[in-house]
């Protein structure tokens, strides 16, 4: 059986998809929603059995890492050990929309997001849906919404029949269509030791010259 999909289009089914994500999330379990990139998987990053179902959804091994989507800026602070000032420029130029900030976890945080070495990779979707059901559950665990080693697709009906019961819920897009591309992804744990530089992982969405425009080059390694 395939997730419920709820056409966020329509303001009533709306309201109801919204509602029945958040109890999804509540009883721990997955959740596709859209955003600027791609459809993703969430659930909540508290519950180990949820975040297990979410890695078992797409095929992932069980130590596998995983990203967190933001409701906003301030959450960056309360999830980081540091934010330095390089983060904070590129948060608040590329947030919400298609930039993932991997920073040093703050020692506070009590989840399992895998094999992370002591980071964590947040970004702030750039997606009216997806950050509404955020500001109502706080950050939650994600990934893409496809199985692992294969292409991301585009269509919800071909998604959730794709994931099967694994995904309780499908909020699909209403006019913020997603597609197939990936965030770029920034590494800023080193920039809190001396001579320490940011590092590209992947451009993406966001193209490198727009990075390198917001924090100069010689900042990267």
């Amino acid at each position: 059986m395939s997730a419920r999909i709820f056409k966020t289009s329509n303001s009533a089914e709306l309201l109801e998809g919204m509602r029945t994500a958040r109890m999804s999330i509540g009883r721990g379990d997955v959740v596709a929603i859209p955003t600027d990139t791609q459809y993703a998987l969430v659930a909540d990053a508290f519950k180990p059995a949820a975040v297990a179902k979410l890695r078992s959804a797409r095929g992932m091994p069980a130590n596998a890492p995983l990203s967190v989507f933001l409701p906003g800026i301030p959450t960056l602070a309360a999830l980081a050990e540091h934010v330095d000032e390089d983060v904070k420029t590129l948060a608040q130029e590329f947030w919400p929309g298609g930039l993932t900030l991997i920073v040093p976890a703050g020692e506070s945080l009590a989840w399992d997001l895998g094999e992370t070495k002591g980071t964590v990779a947040l970004r702030m979707p750039g997606n009216r849906i997806a950050l509404e059901l955020l500001s109502e559950t706080g950050p939650l665990v994600q990934s893409g919404a496809f199985i692992q080693g294969e292409k991301p697709l585009v269509s919800p009906s071909a998604i959730a029949k794709r994931l099967g019961d694994a995904v309780s819920v499908f909020l699909a897009a209403g006019e913020e269509k997603p597609g197939k591309e990936f965030s770029t992804v920034i590494d800023a744990t080193g920039v809190g030791h001396p001579g320490g530089k940011l590092r590209v992982v992947r451009e993406g969405l966001i193209p490198l010259t727009d990075i390198f425009h917001a924090v100069p080059a010689e900042r990267f390694a």
